[in-house]
């Protein structure tokens, strides 16, 4: 606490939280704890320090809501791609901030999620930047006074907690830290390993118009369900559209042997993708193609589109398909 303590001034404060309102990894409450210490011994301002605060919030956050008003949906997959349930994330925002509107600002920066979630949904939703900016103002005074009182009232026992914690974190990092480092960086060499032997298994979006035209037994899945709209977002004709989320997490996947399963998403680096296939190849499932380029690619190439995606059980009982657990259509 004590770097805090000596580091913290009023251009800190307001680049501090600024920094993590943008997503940036920076230790910003912790700054603004210091900040309310050095109020209490009447170095700062407690006035001065919260306007900082404040205007690093609003600032920030405005970007957010700009961003959200120009490329909206990018946006949240991008504030949501990290969450253990993307899926989950993006709805629970949406329907939080449904009820709310823009009244969900003055609470958003106590719920973990729901504070980066709500600058985009507002802008998304057409909120104007007046009563933007003033939801917000308030909603970061409240957040950020929080803090602050806690600095102000408690400095010397926060001082010890912290040092405290600050000697336990470090034998902590050790303990865990290490391990769930060497556990990423195995995850990702085997996504990388994953996607370059899937790269033999590509299909390109011709060959693929190609077999369904012929009318050939193909199951074509859609994966964009959770990154996109589904009432705005258009299917391949004859495509399924399902959670990877939900096809990821199945204990036992069944699919014939003389079946062919045709993959796609909307990224164009096929990631989504890559990660469906690999959870299906555990199963034994070799018979995966994924479509190169996505349904961008398809798009690109002035292909039909479809408006109605087919019934995932019905279409699954069609090409004869077992999961175990039984497949749920999840409602948005």
């Amino acid at each position: 606490m004590s770097y805090y303590l000596i580091h913290t001034t009023y251009p800190i404060l307001f680049v501090a939280v600024l920094a993590r309102q943008l997503c940036l990894p920076i230790p910003a409450i912790l700054f603004l704890l210091s900040g309310g210490a050095l109020a209490g011994s009447g170095k700062l301002s407690y006035t001065g320090i919260s306007l900082a605060a404040v205007l690093g919030c609003v600032l920030a956050d405005l970007v957010w809501f700009e961003a959200g008003r120009l490329r909206g949906k990018r946006v949240l997959r991008l504030l949501c791609a990290l969450a253990p349930d993307p899926s989950y994330c993006i709805r629970n925002s949406k329907a939080t901030f449904a009820k709310k509107g823009v009244r969900a600002l003055l609470i958003a920066k106590f719920i973990p999620g729901l504070d980066g979630i709500c600058p985009p949904l507002a802008g998304m939703t057409g909120a104007s930047r007046v009563d933007f900016v003033l939801y917000d103002a308030v909603g970061s005074g409240l957040w950020a006074g929080a803090y602050i009182t806690c600095g102000f009232l408690f400095a010397k026992e926060l001082d010890k907690v912290v040092r405290y914690t600050s000697a336990f974190a470090n034998v902590l990092i050790l303990v865990l830290g290490a391990p769930l480092l060497a556990l990423f960086a195995w995850k990702l060499i085997q996504l990388v390993r994953m996607t370059r032997i899937l790269l033999p298994s590509q299909i390109t979006p011709e060959q693929l118009k190609a077999r369904l035209d012929s009318g050939e037994r193909i199951g074509v899945v859609d994966l964009l369900r959770f990154e996109d709209d589904p009432q705005e977002v258009a299917v391949i004709p004859g495509a399924v559209r399902l959670d990877p989320l939900q096809i990821r997490r199945k204990r036992r996947i069944y699919m014939p042997g003389n079946l062919e399963l045709v993959l796609y998403c909307g990224s164009k680096n096929n990631f989504v993708s890559a990660r469906v296939a690999a959870a299906m190849r555990k199963h034994g499932i070799q018979r995966i193609r994924v479509l190169t380029g996505g349904l961008a690619a398809w798009k690109a190439m002035q292909f039909p589109l479809s408006t109605e995606s087919l019934d995932p059980e019905a279409e699954m009982a069609r090409l004869r398909i077992e999961m175990f657990p039984p497949w749920r259509n999840v409602k948005r």
